[in-house]
Parts: structure tokens; sequence; C-alpha cells
């Protein structure tokens, strides 16, 4: 009996324990219930956006990498892709015919081993349809007969082939060129072009300088190569041969050599009588000869060659922009002008470029030239046949400054010096101010930028576009359906910028089309780089987590069809239903 009792009294506990818990567990199952809408919500208005409306989500490449040079236009950021100025009208899906029978195929199944066997191995990784690997092929081919029989080989990979092969050796562009010693890696770094290959080569895999004993060897060396530097030396061996040959690894696309011979010296133009050792350093250019007067030590020698192998003006081609954009003087002076009037103009440029050997470079641009000329005067904002003047520090800081005032040497060389000292104002593209800005998407240029992106009282979400590419234009319907849906929100600004045409130092893009977000008061600070899927569930989510100003959407009302239908209890019902709009329901929100 006293263990029925027992029972009874563990039941009744046990009920009671239940019904004080239930509403709890009911409490927690419901707002379970919420979470789980609020997914549903979710993926029901990522539907509702329609397919024809939803722009690509990531792709591994922007849009620049999907047709190598299906447009002309350059990157924000990234004048180095001179490769993009060609506007060849060719199809550049087909392969040039080269005779590329010294190159070596290499595949999957023969890499390692070949690596393996090979002390010396240069590959290049490529894609078939990439126009810079078209134009690299014949010197690639002409560099590789060249070096036959030497101790090294240069090979070849169809990145697009083999796909793994490529990942694995992190091939993000195309050429990729790598250079193997016993199978360890490193990137080539040097210019595209058969001379430049085989004298970076040889002085990888042999001494780094060679010895010229006859007339005949000097006057074929003069003849075949653009730029020599010889050391006219008391003896082939010993410490002054060993500075030369020091300062040549230092100097990867300027052959070096060396002699005793007083004949050779003076086909060199060296006095065979000045005292040794002596140096100097032959061009195919206007400068031909510069001669060393230092230390004949490696360092010095090495400063005196970087400083003078440029020549003094480079003109803009193919052919000729690795070594502007390859080089280690990353700052340049551009002279935009038509070939009718540059004659006039040259001589005080080339004059001027004297002053700076080894710190500036000095690019004339020929503006009427349309395949390279007229795409870098786009670039820069340059209209009209010149001349202009332009200071660029280079590909890292991108920074622009207009030369203003008549082409002079003195001008020319008061420009440079304040290039120099950075005592100039940079210059940034802007399309004219719009007369109206009142659409859901603001219109952004370089010269309200600040107005508009940097205002602190506002979370501006900035699209920097290319009207030519095809994601910014898949993404446009997305975009202009969230702001849209968020016009009604005065803390936030939806934006876009063409990058074509517009610059400013706070947008800096690596692509079209480049998204950043700039918080309200923190715009001191780096944008946000917006990395999400392209709808407007997932640029919603985006604003609400970086926002710095809360926002809240309420779901429109719609008018009601008959006043006499509303009551004071029926109020009552939509003013309840109207408390559970809430921050918690996309769908209900939007």
């Amino acid at each position: 009996m006293a263990s029925f009792r027992f029972f009874i009294a563990i039941s009744l506990v046990s009920l009671i324990l239940i019904s004080t818990l239930t509403p709890s567990i009911s409490k927690t199952a419901k707002n379970d219930d919420v979470e789980l809408d609020d997914d549903e919500d979710l993926r029901f208005l990522e539907e509702t956006e329609g397919k024809k409306d939803a722009a690509p989500s990531h792709s591994h490449f922007n849009e620049e990498d999907d047709g190598d040079d299906e447009y002309p236009d350059l990157d924000d950021e990234d004048f180095g892709n001179y490769h993009d100025f060609d506007d060849s009208e060719s199809d550049p899906y087909k392969e040039p015919e080269v005779d590329d029978k010294d190159v070596v195929v290499l595949k999957e199944g023969n890499f390692s081993d070949f690596i393996e066997k090979n002390k010396f191995v240069m590959v290049e990784f490529y894609a078939p349809w990439c126009g810079h690997c078209q134009a690299l092929a014949p010197e690639y081919a002409a560099a590789a007969t060249e070096l036959k029989g030497e101790e090294v080989v240069l090979a070849k990979v169809d990145a697009t082939e083999e796909n793994e092969l490529a990942q694995e050796y992190d091939v993000q562009g195309f050429p990729t060129v790598y250079f193997f010693v016993d199978g360890k890696h490193k990137p080539y770094p040097g210019a595209r072009n058969k001379e430049a290959i085989v004298t970076w080569i040889k002085k990888k895999i042999g001494p780094g300088i060679s010895n010229i004993t006859t007339i005949d060897e000097a006057e074929r060396i003069l003849t075949s190569e653009s730029k020599v530097a010889l050391g006219y030396l008391n003896s082939l061996v010993g410490p002054e041969s060993e500075e030369i040959a020091a300062a040549s690894r230092l100097q990867d696309d300027v052959s070096f050599y060396q002699t005793v011979n007083p004949d050779v010296a003076k086909l060199f133009h060296l006095d065979p009588e000045v005292k040794r050792p002596a140096l100097v350093l032959v061009k195919k250019e206007a400068e031909k000869i510069s001669y060393f007067d230092g230390q004949f030590v490696k360092t010095a020698i090495s400063e005196f060659v970087f400083s003078n192998k440029l020549p003094l003006i480079t003109i803009f081609t193919r052919e000729s922009a690795p070594s502007i954009f390859e080089s280690d003087i990353k700052k340049q002076i551009l002279m935009f002008a038509a070939s009718n009037i540059s004659e006039k103009y040259l001589p005080s440029f080339q004059e001027a470029a004297k002053s700076f050997k080894g710190k500036l470079i000095f690019v004339y641009v020929q503006v009427d030239n349309e395949d390279f000329g007229r795409p870098v005067a786009d670039y820069f904002g340059v209209s009209g046949d010149g001349p202009k003047l332009l200071a660029y520090t280079g590909n890292d800081d991108a920074r622009k400054f207009v030369f203003d005032g008549e082409v002079t040497l003195d001008k020319i060389k008061a420009f440079g010096e304040d290039f120099l000292e950075d005592r100039l104002k940079p210059f940034y593209k802007s399309d004219p101010i719009p007369e109206t800005n009142d659409g859901d998407v603001k219109v952004v240029v370089g010269n309200n930028f600040d107005e508009i992106v940097l205002d602190e009282s506002k979370d501006v979400l900035l699209e920097i576009y290319a009207p030519w590419c095809g994601h910014c234009q898949a993404l446009e319907p997305t975009y202009n359906k969230l702001a849209k849906h968020l016009r009604g929100i005065d803390s936030l600004v939806i934006a876009k910028m063409d990058g074509t045409t517009n610059e400013h130092p706070r947008a800096k893009s690596d692509g079209f089309p480049t998204i950043l977000f700039f918080p309200a008061g923190n715009k001191s600070f780096d944008p946000i780089t917006v990395d999400t899927d392209r709808t407007v569930v997932a640029f919603y989510k985006f604003l609400k987590k970086h926002a710095s100003i809360p926002f809240k959407l309420q779901k429109p009302v719609s008018a009601p069809k008959a006043e006499a239908a509303s009551t004071p209890e029926t109020k009552g019902e939509e003013s309840k239903e109207s408390d559970k709009s809430s921050d918690g329901g996309l769908k209900d929100e939007l």
C-alpha cells in the first residue's frame, strides 16, 4: 500500500513538472519555428528574384579573364596589363603557326619525370586562346632553338588541358613561366622576348660572363645583341673578372663580356690605352655609348648598368611594354602626342630624360596609333593630338599627375624633379556630375565621390563596373532590385561608378565588377570588399550585418478596399499583425 501511495505521489509530481515546462518548451519550439520560417522566407525571396535577374555567383576569374584580348580597356589600377592594349581583329582563339619543334610538350603523365631528369627547365603554362601566349610563342620557340645543345630545355604545358597540373603550380593567369633548377621552381621575371629569355637563362646556367678574344667574335656580338656591357681587364681571371661576373647576375637583361684584347676594346669604343679595368655599355639606341667611371666593384657596376640600360625614351609598343612595366624603375613620365607633331617635342623630352637615368622612365605614347597608343591615352583620360605630359607612379600606387604648361626642356625637368619630390597634386578621371541623381541607384563619378560615398552619415554600397563587362550587365537587374527595396532607408545609399572613366584613391578595383561597402562613421578606413553571392537576399544580409546604422524595412501597406469593413476589432487584429512584421522575416520586410 505504501508503495502504491509512493507511485501516486511520483505521478502527480511528474504531471506538475510537465505542465510547468510545457509553455517553455512550446515557446522554444515556437521560436525555432520563427527561425525556420525566416530561412524559408529568405529562400522564397531568392526564388522570386527569377533566374533572369540572378547575377552569376562568384567566378574564379573576373570579367577581364574571360577573353584575353576581347577588350582593350585597362583595369583601374593595373596599367601593367599592357597586353590588353592589343586591339587586333584576329581570332583570339586561333593559335598562330609557330615552328616550336625545340619546345618540349609536357603533360601530367611525363611532367614529374622530365623535371627530375633535367637540371634546368623553363616551363610555360599557357592557354591556346590567350593573346599574350600567342605573342610569346614565336619568341619562346626561337629561344628554345638558340639554346639547343645547352644544359637547359624549354617546355610548355597547355593549362586548359592539364588542369590539375596548373592548379598544383598555382597558375593564376597566362602565360605563367617558371624556371626549374633541380626540381625547384621560381617565376621567370624577365621580358617576353627571345633575347631576354636567352640572356637570362645563360646567366642562370653559366658563369654570367663570356670572353671575347677575337675581332670576329666582337663584331658578331655587336651586330646581334642590343645591350652589351664589356669589361676591358688586365686578366680574364682574378678579382676584376669576379666583380664583373657578380654584377652580371644582378642585371638579367644585359649581356656581359670581358676582354684583354686592345683591338676588341677599340671596336667597343674604348681607348686601347685607357687605364684598366674599364667598362662600357653599348646599346642600339639614340644614346649608344655609356662609360663607367666608378669604383670597379659589383655594386657600383650593377648600379651603372641599371641606370643606363634603358633607352632615354621608350616608345610604347607591345614589344617595349615589358621593359616599362616590369622594370625596377616604377615611376614614369609619359608624353602623349600624334606622330605628325612629335618631332617638335621629342628632342626636349629626350634631353630631359638624361637627368633622370635610373630614377624615371620616359615613355612616348603615339596617340594616333590605334593598336596601342589610343588605348593607353584613353586609360589616362587623354584626348586630342597633344602634346600632353603625365607623371605616373606605377602599378602598385597608380597615381597620375598632369603637366600644365608649355613643353620645354626646363619645364619638363622641373616637372620631373617635383614628381620625384612628391610635390605634385594627383589627377583623377571623372565624368561630368549628373544634373539629376534621384534614381534608386545613385550615380557616382570622380568629382562627386567624396560627397556621396564618403558622407559619414551614410552607409554606402558601391559597385565599380565597366559598361562592356558581361558580369556587370548580369548583376544590374539584381542590383537595381536591391536599391528599389532599400530606397526608403535614409541612412543607406546604393551607388554605382563607371570604373573605366572615373577614378578616386578610395575606389580601387581588381576587376569588374568590384563591390565595396563604406560604413557610416568609418570612412577614414579602407572599405569592405563585398564577397558574397550576387542576389538580393545575400546583399541584404550583408548590409544588415555590416551597416553602422541599423535599419528595418516595413512591409508595404495596401490601401483598404472598403473603409466600412474596418472595425475596432479588425483594427486591433491589424495592429497585432503589423507588430509581427519585424526584422526576422525578409519575406515580410521586402
